[in-house]
């Protein structure tokens, strides 16, 4: 049976993705103000789909509402990050272990061209739209949507601290020996030791908050 063509996308959720891509990436710094006339302006729509794409970044945790202040982008904080970390290890693990029973050679093949096109990044950006691949096919075959949904925010919030770490530290190509060996015990049908490195990996963030990675 076919599967559902996806929901198109609408004007909110591409004012959202825009502006969470540049708040991740440090485009838009903390505290920076979030404009609906200036948005709704630069995306030629009136001010309800902004004020929709506001609420879901504040869903995010990528925007705050500061009385008489406005939308802003959100503050980085380590104890924010520490929770992401924690939460994310612990769902991310979860769906580990639901997709690991169901992937298949053709989702494996996947997760490998993510371990590889982070050996290839020439930049972080690259490095970390190939992270975020890497973390993505890992789980999809979980077919748990609520979970996966969560999962996305968080490494969006996760991403953002890799960001801001690397602005500060700088960045050099980097190996994705996590990565493989993870891959290397998904291949061995080894799930326990899979999902072990897994929440490893993702616990290294809060002791790099200088480095990039995650």
């Amino acid at each position: 049976m076919p599967k559902p063509d996806p929901a198109p996308q609408t004007v909110a959720d591409r004012i959202a993705d825009v502006l969470a891509e540049r708040i991740v990436t440090g485009e838009l710094a903390p505290d920076a103000p979030l404009r609906q006339d200036h948005i709704a302006h630069e995306f030629g729509s009136s001010h309800v789909p902004v004020r929709e794409a506001f609420q879901r970044l504040q869903a995010q945790g990528l925007a705050v509402s500061a009385p008489r202040r406005g939308m802003r982008v959100a503050p980085l904080d380590e104890r924010s990050m520490r929770e992401v970390v924690e939460i994310r290890a612990a769902l991310e693990v979860l769906a580990l272990r639901h997709a690991a029973r169901r992937l298949t050679p053709l989702q494996i093949e996947r997760i490998d061209e993510a371990v590889a096109a982070g050996d290839r990044a020439q930049s972080f950006a690259e490095w970390e739209a190939a992270n975020r691949s890497f973390h993505r096919e890992l789980v999809v075959a979980c077919r748990m949507p609520r979970l996966l949904a969560m999962l996305a925010e968080l490494q969006l919030a996760n991403s953002r601290f890799a960001f801001a770490a690397t602005r500060s530290a700088g960045w050099q190509p980097r190996s994705n020996h996590d990565h493989r060996q993870i891959l290397d015990a998904l291949r061995r049908g080894a799930v326990d030791q899979a999902a072990a490195l897994l929440g490893r990996h993702i616990q290294t963030l809060e002791r790099a908050a200088e480095a990039p990675g995650g």
